[in-house]
């Protein structure tokens, strides 16, 4: 079994255990001699083998965070996950509802004008994962308009430092909303156009990319990088983001464009 987060989480961390590499696909697909990728969109990714238990609708496998959580505790740390990535201090995501939490959830039923007790009606997760698809002004979010899968990177302001987070992959003709928490006053963005092998696209020499003046180090794989200093001397690239100002505002949209 191979599972993932769904896209609006941010892109999710590779597996670093498991049992077997085996090709999968965007949407539903079909796999034959899947230990090689042999076509267009095709892409190895690390399955684990699973005993499914025995319940009474058949045989079930349970999905599960390492936080011993009860049911209810799961249910409000969800909530609190989602709000995050919609731009609302929801922290920390501890399954307790605290008054920050609380004040979070209210604002987001505020902005909307959903009732009171929406949070409690069986399909809330879907109010709120359709709110973040959206990317109807609140939060941070980027919206990719392009024909390519594209690669993006945030970075933002603590304690007098800039700190850079990436990749996120946005599909094309999809919105995403990164795990930016708290209110900032300013960040920073950074993308590139793939193509289905994962390497950059570019228009005629210039890779199709969306940044800025402002230079801080990433790297090509997963990372979070807080000292940007001599990127390229530490094994970094030296990227240009752009910067972004939020302050007095409820929330910003990056699109990509060709």
């Amino acid at each position: 079994m191979h599972a993932r987060a769904l896209p609006v989480y941010g892109a999710s961390p590779m597996a670093e255990a498991g049992h077997a590499d085996l090709c999968i696909a965007e949407g539903t697909f079909l796999i034959p001699g899947a230990r090689r990728c042999g076509k267009a969109g095709q892409r190895l990714v690390r399955f684990t083998a699973v005993k499914p238990a025995a319940i009474a609708e058949g045989l079930a496998a349970n999905l599960a965070e390492a936080a011993d959580y009860t049911a209810e505790q799961a249910r409000f740390a969800a909530i609190q996950r989602l709000l995050v990535i919609a731009g609302y201090d929801a922290n920390p995501i501890d399954g307790i509802e605290g008054k920050k939490s609380e004040a979070a959830l209210t604002q987001f039923l505020k902005d909307r004008r959903l009732p009171a007790d929406a949070a409690s009606a069986p399909g809330f997760f879907d109010t709120l994962i359709a709110a973040l698809k959206q990317a109807d002004g609140i939060g941070f979010a980027w919206c990719n308009e392009t024909p390519h899968s594209v690669m993006a990177a945030f970075g933002y302001e603590e304690r007098g430092a800039v700190v850079t987070r990436g990749w996120y992959r946005i599909e094309a003709g999809k919105c995403l909303k990164p795990d930016v928490s708290g209110k900032p006053r300013r960040l920073f963005s950074f993308a590139e156009a793939v193509d289905p092998q994962g390497q950059v696209v570019k228009r005629g020499d210039k890779p199709l990319a969306w940044g800025g003046s402002t230079m801080l180090c990433t790297r090509n794989v997963k990372f979070e990088i807080s000292d940007h200093k001599e990127c390229a001397s530490r094994g970094l690239n030296a990227t240009g983001f752009a910067a972004i100002e939020l302050a007095g505002r409820s929330g910003a949209t990056v699109r990509f464009r060709e």
